[in-house]
């Protein structure tokens, strides 16, 4: 494709902004309970809004998202994601704004998975690791900024301008993509099965490569997001951070995810996707154990541990997605990435259930039981690997 490092640019900027509408609320914690007078268990749900509406419209949409142009799919999901992030700086009481939650989640995790589609359907195999590898450092982009970029747009301006930031960002998007991405339809000439929701899902149903991969989608979430809602909680109260040494943790973390990230990307294209899984998975082993295990240490210490979780995440995400988005042929590629996302965003729920689960409090106020999350997610680690030993390039 011409202008490939811009279309692939476009791409990874249409994806900051919805991770970190996703993201960037979490800081706001405090000061949404207190906004809207609610509880931390509501604060919960308000969080959890957004993945649900992703969950519900990555389903639905794997019927019909490949009866379109990808352009135009994308235009109609930014327009409706740009509107709903505005909708939520306008909301005066919690029912509406978790409504304005799940509505821009329900464009937004559908914009995930068209994404990840066009790059399969328009870069060559021999490079979709490093197109990945491109695209992806949006996540690290999001956790660099989203956190210090809440707080600090809420406490000079009000908790709505983060929202209005986003919106403002997504409708230069929407103008852009208009503008530079061209129509990509070669789908739309191949031979399909997939013209209506029901043949959709039974042509998935009927292919066990794309159940496998659907499989190894929600055991890599459990392998992973299981422990990342608590390490945190865990360094606040078990090593010892302050909240402004958590930000390092994020800080650092992202910004080695987005130098490694591309690094891996290549790696992928060279190695090939299942070698370089394979030695992300190992590093994680590793880290993980180290990570639930952690004792009392120095601060530099412990953020040398928690990095080193964040490298081996990277050397994880990017083989994976590249094989992922290779076990389908590119006509029904974006319906089987619609249903891939709400299987992720399944995976990702049982993870924090399980961990939730698990983790409890001691009378000194430290966790207890993080260790058994981290025996439970290399286990899970484990268990990926097995399948991606028997997932089958196909397109």
């Amino acid at each position: 494709m011409k202008n490939e490092k811009l279309f692939l640019f476009i791409l990874a900027v249409t994806q900051f902004a919805h991770i970190i509408d996703f993201m960037i609320i979490m800081p706001l914690g405090k000061e949404l309970m207190g906004v809207f007078d609610i509880s931390p268990g509501q604060f919960g749900t308000l969080v959890s809004a957004y993945a649900a509406g992703s969950f519900v419209t990555s389903f639905f949409a794997a019927g019909f998202v490949d009866r379109f142009d990808r352009k135009q799919a994308l235009l109609f999901l930014v327009i409706g994601f740009t509107a709903g992030t505005f909708l939520c700086a306008t909301a005066t009481g919690y029912y509406f704004f978790l409504a304005t939650r799940f509505l821009t989640g329900a464009f937004g995790g559908v914009i995930s998975a068209l994404v990840f589609s066009i790059i399969g359907d328009v870069i060559p195999i021999e490079r979709r690791g490093s197109a990945m590898g491109i695209v992806l450092t949006a996540f690290s982009a999001a956790s660099i900024i989203g956190v210090p970029a809440g707080i600090f747009l809420a406490g000079a301006y009000g908790w709505q301008m983060p929202f209005i930031t986003i919106g403002i960002i997504s409708t230069v998007m929407t103008v852009v993509i208009f503008r530079y991405i061209p129509p990509i339809t070669g789908h739309l000439g191949l031979k399909t099965a997939s013209r209506s929701p029901f043949k959709t899902f039974a042509n998935i149903a009927g292919d066990p490569n794309q159940l496998l991969a659907l499989a190894f989608t929600v055991v890599l979430m459990l392998g992973h997001f299981t422990i990342i809602p608590f390490i945190a909680p865990y360094m606040q109260f078990n090593i010892g951070f302050s909240l402004d040494e958590v930000g390092y943790l994020y800080i650092i973390g992202g910004i080695l995810s987005a130098i490694l990230l591309p690094i891996y990307g290549k790696l992928t294209d060279r190695y090939g996707a299942l070698n370089i899984f394979l030695f992300g998975t190992f590093i994680a082993l590793f880290s993980i154990y180290f990570l639930t295990n952690l004792p009392p240490v120095s601060v530099p210490l412990a953020l040398l541990v928690t990095s080193s979780f964040f490298v081996a995440s990277s050397g994880r995400s990017v083989p994976s997605t590249t094989m992922v988005t290779s076990v389908v042929k590119p006509e029904t590629r974006g319906s089987f990435m619609s249903v891939r996302s709400s299987f992720r965003e399944m995976g990702l729920f049982f993870g924090s259930m399980a961990a939730s689960m698990i983790i409890s409090q001691d009378a000194d106020g430290s966790l207890a039981g993080f260790e058994v999350v981290g025996y439970f997610t290399i286990g899970m680690s484990v268990v990926a690997v097995f399948l991606a030993r028997k997932l089958k390039v196909v397109g």
